[in-house]
């Protein structure tokens, strides 16, 4: 999902949502005892959590289970762990203050992420399954057997899962500090430590099966928390959705128009362009995300992975629906002014409309539900930064370091250098280019351990130098380079059958670079008072999100990189992959 720290609106937006509207019901900053009892949720959330990645990750060593959670999660448990990985405390707490402070753009920003799903279910969802084991770069190892693929595919991976992880845990950092009444910077410092330091051990201890079981667990309180607060709002409203869009609209200081588009993305033709943009990628984005992918391999075959994506779809659906209600509940019983005031970008809404809800600021019913939904928030920054961090490390581990850096060419066998010198006809698939990686299964696993610790310590010096900065980005980033470089390649390799290793890493780099240099050469990074370095003027790319130029280039450079490449096709390998893809046989 999207980082805490959303896109800056429009002049014409701020002006409105600044307006204080009459009527509003004020939402009085809450007191030490809501913070006081946040903390102690806080503490039993890291316990439990604690709790099942140590029990879990005494019940298998094996590959497998730290990769794969042994396979043997039911589409029910492993749908809710996919809507537990997309679902991050941006969604809970973002997608829900964008719609309290702009309406109906808010509620546009939303949509994206739920379509993005049926293209999962569509394309990618049974074939990855069936086709890979355990990461991305397995699908295109089945019939581009090159070391350089592999480490192309690995390390777009890499840096996907970073820039994600990088936004997570600074909005981690800035979410706790808000939800404890202090702006300190060694509270979000120290925020970014605790959390870094969990996720390694989540990872290293329990692996995919603690990791899963967090999701599942996260996934559960996320949408009990959403049902409690959109029951108590519409019982709150009589049931009258009607009644609370107009309450909505009057207490959010733009009148009718936040029922109407434009407040938010239609101030200039680039605003549009920008919401185009940052459309594609989310959309086109999801089917690439690394931690997404991986999840397919948790179930035992490709149809469990088609209704884990249709349970997912529910659950995610769902919650945009509530989220929807939230935001509207908050604008009508707080006001667009006073969410504003809390946080620029809205993201207090919620647990400010749980406070109300509870019964206002004082009260022991608001201040055990503010503790709850923020407690919520927190368990959900815990669960996605553990499954970034598996995904990363089983990349470098899977991919760069066995599967390129560790790998050999294999030998070819006699009877093909026979077939050669007779004149025969060798398939490429028996080429000597063909690698075999030399270490073990445990190997792999004890590397794994040993990344994800490295990249959670990585992840953790970056956050805290970036801790002071605008990283609304690096989330867009992430699925822009999701989009940009891992989807061409897949989708290439799965449906295109004279689809080259020089085409996938064209595709992958054509994309990748692209969608980092245009974000370098931004308004987010230099221009604008809003921007990483605001003193600074370097840009010439007039958007926020490069999806709209980096994507098409991902495809076609991987479509350059086939046609000019002098290497021959295999038509039995691609066969064998379209086999194997359509029907499971042979599939791990």
């Amino acid at each position: 999902m999207t980082t805490l720290t959303l896109t800056v609106p429009t002049d014409a937006a701020k002006a409105a949502v600044r307006t204080v509207a009459a009527n509003a019901t004020p939402a009085v900053a809450p007191t030490g005892d809501h913070h006081s009892l946040a903390i102690a949720l806080f503490a039993v959330v890291v316990l439990v959590t604690l709790g099942v990645t140590l029990w879990v990750g005494r019940q298998g060593n094996a590959a497998e289970d730290f990769f794969a959670g042994g396979r043997d999660f039911t589409p029910l448990q492993n749908g809710f762990a996919l809507s537990g990985d997309y679902l991050s405390a941006a969604s809970f707490l973002g997608v829900a203050g964008l719609i309290a402070l702009y309406g109906y753009d808010g509620v546009l920003y939303s949509i994206g992420f739920l379509v993005a799903w049926l293209v999962v279910l569509m394309l990618v969802a049974e074939l990855v399954r069936n086709a890979g084991r355990y990461t991305l770069a397995d699908v295109l190892a089945l019939r581009l057997r090159r070391r350089k693929v592999r480490a192309a595919a690995g390390g777009a991976s890499v840096v996907v899962t970073l820039l994600y992880l990088v936004a997570q845990m600074v909005g981690a950092g800035s979410l706790v500090a808000l939800l404890l009444g202090t702006g300190s910077p060694h509270a979000r410092t120290w925020t970014i430590i605790a959390v870094g330091a969990l996720m390694i051990v989540y990872v290293t201890i329990g692996g995919m099966r603690a990791t899963t079981w967090i999701q599942i667990i996260k996934a559960f309180l996320l949408t009990g928390g959403s049902v409690l607060l959109t029951v108590l709002l519409v019982v709150r409203f009589h049931g009258d959705l009607g009644e609370l869009m107009r309450q909505a609209a009057a207490h959010s200081g733009a009148g009718h128009r936040y029922l109407e588009p434009g407040l938010k993305y239609g101030g200039s033709l680039t605003s549009r362009l920008d919401f185009v943009s940052l459309g594609l990628g989310l959309v086109l984005g999801t089917a690439g995300l690394p931690h997404i992918l991986s999840r397919f391999y948790t179930v035992p075959t490709a149809r469990a992975a088609r209704r884990s994506t249709m349970w997912a779809i529910g659950l995610v659906g769902s919650f945009y629906l509530m989220a929807i209600v939230l935001g509207l509940g908050a604008t009508a019983l707080i006001g667009s002014a006073e969410v504003h005031r809390a946080n620029s970008a809205g993201n207090t809404a919620v647990p400010l409309l749980a406070l109300v809800l509870g019964g206002g600021n004082g009260s022991t019913g608001g201040v055990v539900l503010f503790a709850l939904i923020s407690a919520i928030a927190f368990a959900t920054i815990l669960a996605v930064v553990a499954g970034l961090t598996l995904a990363s490390s089983a990349a470098f581990a899977h991919d760069i370091w066995a599967g390129a850096w560790r790998a050999r060419p294999s030998r070819e066998p006699e009877k093909n250098r026979g077939r050669r010198r007779r004149g025969e006809t060798v398939p490429a698939a028996r080429s000597s280019k063909e690698s075999v990686s030399e270490v073990s299964e445990q190997q792999e696993v004890m590397v794994a351990r040993i990344a994800a610790a490295g990249i959670g310590a990585a992840a953790i010096v970056i956050s805290l130098f970036a801790q002071q900065l605008n990283v609304a980005f690096l989330v867009g980033l992430a699925f822009a380079v999701a989009a940009s470089s891992n989807l061409p390649v897949l989708l290439y390799s799965l449906f295109w059958s004279r689809f080259t290793a020089r085409g996938a890493v064209w595709a992958v780099y054509g994309g990748l670079i692209p969608a980092i240099a245009l974000v370098i050469f931004s308004p987010v990074v230099s221009g604008s008072h809003e921007a990483l370095f605001p003193g600074l003027d370097f840009h010439w790319f007039p958007l926020e999100n490069p999806g709209i130029v980096s994507i098409p280039l991902g495809f076609l450079a991987g479509w350059i990189g086939t046609v000019t490449s002098s290497e021959p096709t295999d038509p039995d390998r691609f066969a064998e992959l379209e086999v194997r893809a359509l029907t499971g046989a042979g599939a791990a």
